[in-house]
């Protein structure tokens, strides 16, 4: 095979932050994984019973590029209640990821400017490369909060978008009202489409309530999905809503990739729209609580009011060097750098069971205590 036949921009992909964990972890027996960023808990059987149920029921084929109208509406219904805003459209996604993509396909040029905090979520720079853009990274170290002159200063005439988070994957911060609205603000006064990715959104434990730039910007896209509430990572299930004119550009754009949500769960999503997660949202607080409380007089906290990560600094070395000691001692989790442009700290994920949080966290301070 010729080298020549990969694209510039697969080049411009660099998966071996990732690939380098799983290959130190490939020998672990029986590893104590604080790394995964799903849920530990199962799909709701009702979800997985209306699934089947679809299948059955011969719902196989596909659907309306945009989805199914019952999932549609249930979804604008609730969202127009929210936002009133007259222009926002809500469509059906393959997943968070897949609306990801659809949204910079069709925001994004060659060489257009994507702003991305760092540390960020380890797909917007890969998605925003895949699509021909550029990504300026705003440094959020120490303590993660949004700087809005920072992102005042970093919008050239090349700026088309910027992408938030929160809660956040990898930190878990919970960026605070005003935060959210000074940065919605300033996307309407410079014309910058804002893009909310919103997939923790359930997941808020230190507030009162959850807080989308959209209630200060009705020009904000919004992404959200069943992936992370109700433990449906893979049956890639996310809903999107903005301006009409850009939501059809977007559903222009799945009809020729994604063709359609899977048709079967976007029945599921009918019956997950019903349920109660907030039993789920208790135990991840609890779990925050309880590794914040055996970590916190050794490890130095930041953010983790939400989504289910900590996000810490290591004691000692790099984040590659101290994870590598970690996996020596048959403890997963991932480096910073995958994360971010720097190589300092490491994140874990506590949607574990609580033997494994006491495994894990005792691993922690034990070669946090042991020193490189």
């Amino acid at each position: 095979m010729s080298e020549r036949w990969i694209s510039q921009r697969l080049h411009g992909i660099d998966a071996s932050g990732i690939r380098k964990v799983f290959d130190l972890a490939a020998n672990m027996a029986m590893p104590v994984n604080l790394s995964i960023g799903q849920p530990h808990f199962d799909t709701p059987e009702p979800v997985k019973e209306a699934i089947c149920q679809a299948v059955r029921d011969g719902k196989n084929a596909y659907s309306q590029s945009q989805g199914i109208p019952s999932l549609i509406e249930t979804i604008q219904a609730d969202v127009d209640a929210q936002y009133r805003h007259d222009d926002r459209k809500v469509f059906i996604s393959s997943g968070t990821s897949g609306a990801l993509m659809l949204s910079l396909m069709t925001l994004v040029d060659p060489g257009d400017e994507v702003i991305v905090y760092d540390p960020y979520f380890v797909m917007y720079k890969h998605l925003t490369t895949a699509a021909g853009g550029k990504c300026v990274l705003i440094d959020t170290y120490p303590d993660f909060r949004i700087d809005v002159d920072r992102v005042r200063d970093a919008i050239t005439d090349r700026t088309k978008v910027i992408l938030f988070n929160s809660p956040s994957n990898p930190t878990g911060r919970v960026a605070s009202e005003s935060e959210i609205r000074d940065l919605a603000d300033l996307a309407v006064e410079k014309d910058v489409a804002l893009i909310s990715d919103e997939i923790y959104r359930s997941f808020v434990y230190d507030s009162d309530e959850f807080v989308s730039p959209a209630s200060f910007n009705d020009q904000t896209i919004v992404i959200d999905g069943f992936s992370k509430s109700h433990s449906m990572t893979g049956l890639r299930m996310g809903w999107c809503h903005g301006p009409e004119h850009v939501v059809q550009q977007m559903i222009k754009l799945q009809q020729f990739t994604f063709v359609c949500a899977p048709h079967p769960v976007q029945w599921g999503g009918l019956v997950a729209w019903e349920q109660d997660v907030s039993p789920f949202v208790a135990e991840y607080r609890e779990k925050r609580d309880y590794v914040r409380d055996r970590l916190g007089e050794r490890f130095e906290f930041h953010g983790a009011d939400g989504a289910f990560y900590c996000f810490l600094p290591t004691p000692w070395g790099t984040g590659t060097e101290f994870v590598k000691r970690a996996i020596e001692n048959e403890l997963l989790v991932i480096p910073g750098n995958v994360f971010s442009e720097q190589d300092t700290h490491f994140r874990i994920s506590y949607a574990a069971e609580q033997e494994v949080l006491e495994q894990g966290t005792e691993i922690l301070l034990r070669i946090a205590e042991e020193g490189p």
